[in-house]
């Protein structure tokens, strides 16, 4: 499937079904085990749910407004739901499973392990200061304007819209298929291992190992900070780039690299094409790779091994 075409499929699942017959439930302070089970087309406003967990779990068709979650499992097994200025506070950890259908706007999760085997994901300016392990083999994701902070952040999730996304936290995007990322601004180590088919766009990446083991990995108008960064890439692309303080790179990977500056070093990539304005240190290992598979376009080369 094309890239368009699979996110004109993402933007049909993210319409909330009927809203019309709802009931509506405003400034309530719900308490205890499954406090609102199985409901249905419900409207909630200023509402509090406090101890007791799962109070959503198998719902649907449900809108939420201004309304917080203070404890846990609030959504699993859930369908068609919307939340808007809401809040899911730290134990309210593990809070949105098996769920399918769900759109967020201008809410707080500071719960960890939040969205796991979650189906249609919309966030819109979310925040996440507490986002360990979240997102975990999810599909049909779209966010904008998310900030998260947090390790193994996206692990194993496919089909990602990302645009304006600020992450603190390392080994993000793990066995990500699938993904286009826009402005995004990334302080993470061993990022993007194991993904395929990943495009990241106009953004700045900063730690070390960056790419490992990937396929398919694209980084267009990008800043790179990654000491032995991309390396044992299958097809790595990277157009108009800038490559700061990179050490290493590019280690038994297949490239078509294009840097508009200077790369620090270069170890034994395995085959393609690398332009850069200047390659302080070039290290071919004839005994490692084919070194005749590999083209090297820089305008200046200062030392070569």
């Amino acid at each position: 499937m094309k890239q368009e075409e699979r996110y004109k499929n993402m933007e049909k699942m993210f319409r909330i079904g009927d809203r019309e017959n709802m009931k509506n439930i405003n400034q309530k302070f719900l308490t205890g085990e499954r406090a609102l089970f199985q409901g249905k087309d419900l409207k909630i406003y200023d509402t509090t749910f406090a101890d007791g967990e799962s109070p959503l779990k198998e719902s649907s068709n449900i809108e939420l407004y201004r309304s917080m979650f203070k404890w846990k499992y609030p959504l699993w097994y859930s369908r068609d739901i919307k939340l808007e200025d809401c809040v899911v506070f730290e134990m309210g950890r593990a809070g949105i499973w098996y769920t399918e259908n769900i759109s967020m706007k201008n809410c707080i999760v500071e719960a960890p392990k939040n969205f796991r085997r979650t189906n249609g994901i919309e966030l819109e300016r979310v925040t996440m200061p507490n986002a360990a392990e979240t997102l975990w083999n999810c599909d049909q994701i779209r966010m904008n304007q998310v900030s998260a902070k947090g390790d193994y952040f996206a692990m194993n999730s496919s089909n990602l819209y990302i645009d304006g996304f600020e992450l603190v936290g390392n080994y993000s995007f793990d066995g990500v298929k699938h993904g286009e990322i826009h402005h995004a601004r990334l302080l993470s180590k061993d990022a993007f291992w194991n993904s395929e088919n990943v495009t990241v766009y106009d953004s700045f990446i900063s730690g070390e190992y960056l790419g490992w083991n990937a396929k398919n990995l694209t980084f267009i108008n990008c800043t790179i900070e990654s000491n032995q960064g991309m390396c044992y890439i299958d097809n790595l692309v990277m157009k108009n780039c800038r490559l700061l303080n990179t050490t290493l790179a590019f280690e038994y990977s297949t490239v078509d690299v294009e840097v508009t500056n200077t790369i620090d070093s270069v170890l034994n990539p395995k085959s393609g094409i690398i332009r850069a304005e200047k390659i302080e240190e070039l290290i071919m290992d004839a005994s490692k790779v084919d070194v005749t598979k590999t083209l090297i376009q820089p305008k200046e080369l200062k030392e070569a091994v």
